[in-house]
């Protein structure tokens, strides 16, 4: 995909014609082996960083005139700083193995046109003074890198580095995710799922998606499409699978017959209904140590108004006592909240975000002074209140 992009794109093209040592991180522009200069006057290499923004594969004019730098702070051929592009110092970790010592600001009249000027521009005024002490001293090494970065998405995810939480993103590359029930919940938990770098999304769920299905789930069928009756996990990874390379359908209900499916799990969101095939998967899960998120809705229709309870309770190899008596595995009949089918998209969408945000706690995308394991959200009075603190 990076061969592609730089082939594709002429501004990133005449970087590397011109010999320029560049590559894709993540969603950054990298130049790597920029001379510079020192404050003791010895002649260094750095490593130049900049925001890539993308339109799928086309590069767009950049969205900032700043970069970042890996390196001391770039002097004059006299050791003296080239203060005109001081922006900040520090130490900036920008994920995908990329670590910055200072960022600088140096914008021309109109900004930059493209990356190839805006490279360029930031090499020309580190180098030169190099070139002076040594002549020859060039950016402009004229090779490649040997390896290109692979990635699970079909095109360069740049929203996590734009805004700095490239490094919090990588916490979630090694999992592998399954997602079981690919009803209104599920399919909204593949949605904010699909938008993260993990390593494996497995599908599970042996439904046909028909017509009250696309009303409760994310996205918009054809008419064509539901004539088809696909499964929805078919469904589901044909639409995802645009952005995420690594989506397993398999078109069946876990039971005891084919729970090795999840061997190799290491997180999984359980979004069915109750009975012993949640059982068996929830000791399933347990045996190869993956902590998982199980969500529960029921909703009434009562006076005139829907009124319930969004239910989300965790469970990790380091807390799973309450588990037991939390999720229920034998439905509990008619006045059971629980047991209700009333399900709505707006609600489905928030049980779903509110099993993906205890994920990303669990992982430390987010902070979690509490370590809840439980949480109920009341549609009446919006009430949220959690339990089960680990």
């Amino acid at each position: 995909m990076s061969r592609e992009l730089f082939s594709r794109n002429p501004d990133l093209k005449r970087l590397r014609d011109e010999g320029y040592f560049v590559l894709r991180q993540g969603g950054h522009l990298v130049m790597r082996e920029v001379p510079y200069v020192d404050a003791r006057r010895e002649v260094r290499i750095g490593t130049l960083i900049s925001s890539l923004t993308l339109a799928g594969d086309a590069t767009r004019r950049p969205d900032t005139h700043v970069v970042h730098w890996d390196g001391d702070f770039p002097c004059r051929a006299d050791g003296t700083p080239i203060q005109g592009i001081s922006h900040q110092a520090g130490a900036f970790d920008l994920g995908h193995g990329l670590k910055a010592t200072h960022s600088f600001s140096s914008k021309p009249d109109g900004g930059y046109t493209d990356y190839h000027h805006k490279m360029t521009s930031y090499a020309n005024i580190i180098a030169g003074p190099a070139a002076v002490l040594k002549p020859g001293m060039t950016p402009r090494t004229f090779r490649e890198p040997e390896e290109e970065e692979d990635s699970v998405f079909n095109y360069v995810e740049t929203a996590s580095d734009r805004v700095g939480i490239g490094i919090l993103t990588e916490r979630l590359v090694n999992e592998r995710v399954a997602i079981i029930g690919g009803g209104g919940t599920g399919g909204y938990i593949l949605d904010f799922v699909a938008k993260t770098p993990v390593r494996e999304i497995r599908l599970f769920d042996s439904d046909e998606f028909l017509t009250h299905n696309a009303f409760r789930a994310p996205g918009a069928p054809t008419l064509e499409e539901l004539r088809e009756a696909p499964k929805k996990v078919d469904y589901l990874k044909r639409i995802y699978s645009r952005m995420h390379r690594n989506i397993v359908a398999h078109d069946v209900e876990l039971g005891a017959d084919n729970l090795h499916l999840l061997d190799g799990v290491t997180f999984a969101f359980l979004s069915l209904d109750a009975g012993e095939a949640k059982r068996l998967i929830v000791e399933k899960l347990e045996a190869i140590s993956a902590a998982f998120v199980d969500v529960g809705m029921g909703l009434e229709l009562d006076e005139g108004s829907l009124g319930g309870i969004l239910r989300v309770t965790a469970s990790t190899p380091e807390k799973r006592d309450h588990a037991r008596q939390r999720i229920s595995f034998v439905g509990g009949g008619a006045k059971d909240i629980y047991a209700s089918n009333i399900q709505v998209a707006d609600l489905n969408a928030l049980n779903a975000v509110l099993a993906v945000v205890k994920w990303k706690k669990i992982r430390g995308f987010y902070r979690d002074l509490e370590g809840e394991h439980h949480c109920t959200y009341t549609t009446d009075g919006n009430m949220l209140i959690n339990g089960d603190f680990g």
